[in-house]
């Protein structure tokens, strides 16, 4: 008599195939943002029709392990990053816990000795150097007194007129009178901060975040309360929601634009969203737009700035990112706040640098910025493509990589064995620098993580970085 098991019906066409291509996944053939084989050459492989090959599919993306991209096929999904439900108790930023190795990072970015891939800096080669100088020299020479004196808050008004304008881009108008030039955004985090908080306050930020940002809150005395933040969509809305119904919080610090580290993009809709929970519960935003510029789309998104009504959104930007890191000029558009920031500036730096405000504003007046800006977001998107695939072929499976819409940034999980202190230290000995997730968070959670800038053309030099990175990882796992 046959057995209950050989009397089992066979399994059908569309799950053995579907059960194929999950092992696939599971085993490592398949990395996670890769193309899965085609519909028609499932079809050709497997003898089916292509209706049982689309359902194969259908299972596939039913149980998490595929998704569908527009004319593109099906792809592997990432696992989602660990997102936990509620954030712990705010925390003070520990004196030291993360300022050594922040300051090696950047000692890494001007050693012409290491491959600097740690430092979310733009190469040198991929900024418009040439034709700064140039209109840095032609200002210097008409500037006369003017360029060596004191150009006191708010700032160059040429330079504000052009921001003006820019703003225009990303849905807000704004007059050049509700700007302040800052010497760069870290300053502007920091003036807005001053303005809006004091000692033993609590700050919502986005984790993994930004570590300057970490930094800027430790010296302001601040207490650090992380949202999670999803990897493509930005802060979870729905957890800090909860969160301000259940204690108190006086300022949250977003990156709806490309966010740093993860590059997470706020959709609008979103971005609208927040403005007004917090405009609900009087909190003010302060919003970092430092990557806004830099979509691989045709055009910007709108910013949270252009959905506030209230003037509790402070906005923050500068020009490091995609124009002249040196030059250390950003701004401020403080909203209600705007009186106590400019205060916070005279008592801080006093005044931005003259000659490099009148040069950026030279560059932007004569109307190339736009056309610059497609072309740097061009070769930042091809940079990623590259560092991307190169790192999911040379790392240990399980290895899961973002992908950014936008900046020039990764974001790094490795299998929870490696750890990314460790894998820093080795790296660095190999004379490459890259900034550890332990830098981006105060509770612990990024361990196995890290960060890695593309801020520079890909090439022989950085492929084999990546190999020597994940050599270096793989060996932990052994």
């Amino acid at each position: 008599m046959p057995s209950p098991a050989s009397r089992a019906a066979p399994q059908p066409l569309y799950k053995h195939i579907a059960d194929t291509v999950a092992k696939m996944i599971h085993d490592g053939v398949l990395r996670p943002g890769e193309r899965t084989p085609s519909l028609r050459a499932i079809c050709n492989q497997h003898g089916v029709s292509m209706s049982t090959a689309v359902q194969a599919f259908v299972e596939l993306e039913s149980s998490g392990l595929v998704e569908p991209r527009h004319k593109s096929g099906f792809f592997v999904k990432a696992p989602p990053q660990a997102l936990f439900d509620l954030p712990g108790p705010p925390r003070v930023p520990m004196s030291g816990s993360l300022g050594n190795r922040h300051a090696s990072l950047f000692d890494a970015v001007v050693s012409a000795n290491l491959i600097a891939l740690g430092g979310a800096v733009p190469g040198a080669d991929m900024l418009p150097t040439v034709k700064l100088n140039r209109i840095l020299a032609e200002k210097a020479r008409h500037a006369g007194a003017r360029g060596v004196m004191y150009d006191l808050p708010p700032g160059s008004e040429a330079l504000r007129r052009q921001i003006s304008k820019r703003m225009l881009k990303g849905g807000a108008v704004v007059a050049p009178a509700d700007i302040i030039t800052t010497c760069g955004a870290t300053e502007a985090l920091m003036l807005c901060l001053r303005a809006v908080t004091k000692p033993g306050d609590v700050v919502a930020v986005e984790s993994p975040t930004y570590f300057g940002i970490l930094h800027v809150l430790e010296a302001l005395s601040l207490r650090v309360l992380e949202i999670p933040t999803d990897p493509q969509h930005g802060m979870r809305l729905d957890v800090l929601e909860h969160v301000l119904k259940n204690q108190p919080v006086h300022a949250c610090i977003a990156l709806p634009a490309f966010s740093n580290p993860l590059g997470a993009a706020m959709s609008d809709d979103a971005k609208q969203q927040l403005v007004a929970l917090l405009q609900k519960h009087q909190i003010p935003l302060i919003e970092d737009d430092v990557f806004g510029e830099l979509p691989f789309g045709p055009k910007r998104a709108r910013t949270c700035k252009s959905y506030d009504d209230s003037g509790l959104v402070l906005f923050c930007s500068s020009f490091s990112k995609t124009l002249a890191p040196g030059y250390r000029v950003g701004w401020v558009i403080p909203g209600r706040y705007y009186h106590a920031v400019r205060m916070a500036k005279l008592t801080h730096t006093l005044a931005t640098a003259t000659l490099p405000e009148l040069a950026i504003a030279g560059f932007l007046a004569e109307g190339g910025y736009d056309h610059w800006l497609r072309s740097v977001r061009a070769t930042y998107k091809e940079n990623i493509t590259h560092m991307r695939r190169a790192i999911l072929e040379e790392f240990p499976a399980g290895t899961t990589v973002t992908m950014p819409q936008g900046g020039f940034l990764l974001w790094v999980t490795m299998p929870p064995q490696v750890d990314a202190i460790a894998l820093y230290d080795r790296a660095l000995a190999k004379g490459i620098s890259i900034a550890p997730g332990h830098l981006f968070s105060l509770e612990h959670h990024y361990t196995h993580c890290i960060r890695i800038s593309c801020g520079e053309p890909w090439s022989p030099r950085l492929a084999a970085a990546i190999r020597t990175l994940g050599t270096l990882a793989k060996r932990q796992i052994q």
